[in-house]
């Protein structure tokens, strides 16, 4: 469940990054699974969107089908200007989602680091500076991470993800994580909501089972294509789960 929009990929990072977050309610999931396949061509062709996925979500478990959320869908954005993300609220794709919907998230971010590729682009560009570049002190921070596995590797890195989730899920500082995905296997990712950019260092760089996964990585080579971005956050609006992460 994917597009992209947008011409070539470029370095310079979009003005704005967007993740909207619907909630709906189980009569609407089978609109919602339609609104994946008809909005993919309305998103190629929205202005100022350089780059965009339709994406699924879970529980950022295990990365399978038993994991998944048929309740919970969103939609990822790189904007060319912000002005082009406020008209996304008020066009069609928007009002159809907001008709099925009971709940509806939105974060605003900016991108502090970005490495790899996603369907061979560079979504969010290189930011300037790495991860401390204007960055506001003690700001929350978001993490996205995408992969594309290769199937022969596909059994080892399942086998794999349970140790890190669990480290994950108790880590200081988080504030709320899901999976994200563009199909039901093969093609996952994690994004994750930070009290502030130490509290994701920390689990990053010192998660035992996290660096040992970052180890066997390299090792095993589990991925054909991967991509890992770290956000600013610049606002939130409505709620996720009942609640606002931020709040």
């Amino acid at each position: 469940m994917s597009t992209g929009t947008g011409t070539e990929p470029t370095t310079a990072p979009p003005a704005l990054v967007t993740l909207h977050v619907w909630g709906v309610p189980g009569r609407q999931v089978p609109a919602a699974v339609a609104r994946m396949a008809l909005d993919r061509a309305p998103l190629r062709h929205t202005a100022g969107l350089r780059f965009a996925k339709l994406l699924g979500t879970g529980t950022a478990q295990r990365f399978s089908l038993r994991d998944a959320n048929p309740r919970r869908w969103a939609v990822l954005g790189a904007w060319d200007t912000t002005t082009a993300a406020e008209a996304f609220e008020h066009s069609a794709i928007a009002a159809a989602w907001s008709r099925i919907a009971t709940e509806t998230w939105r974060i605003d971010l900016r991108p502090l680091r970005s490495r790899g590729r996603w369907a061979g682009r560079q979504p969010f560009g290189h930011p300037p500076g790495g991860s401390s570049a204007n960055r506001r002190p003690g700001a929350p921070v978001a993490a996205l991470t995408r992969a594309r596995l290769r199937p022969r590797r596909a059994v080892t890195f399942w086998r794999a993800v349970p140790p890190v989730t669990a480290e994950l899920a108790t880590a200081p500082g988080l504030r709320f994580a899901m999976g994200i995905g563009e199909s039901p296997i093969g093609l996952q990712g994690t994004f994750s909501l930070w009290r502030d950019n130490a509290a994701l260092t920390r689990y990053a760089y010192s998660g035992p089972a996290h660096l040992e996964a970052i180890r066997r990585t390299g090792e095993v080579g589990w991925y054909a294509e991967e991509l890992f971005a770290r956000f600013e956050v610049l606002g939130t609006r409505g709620t996720v789960a009942g609640r606002d992460p931020l709040a």
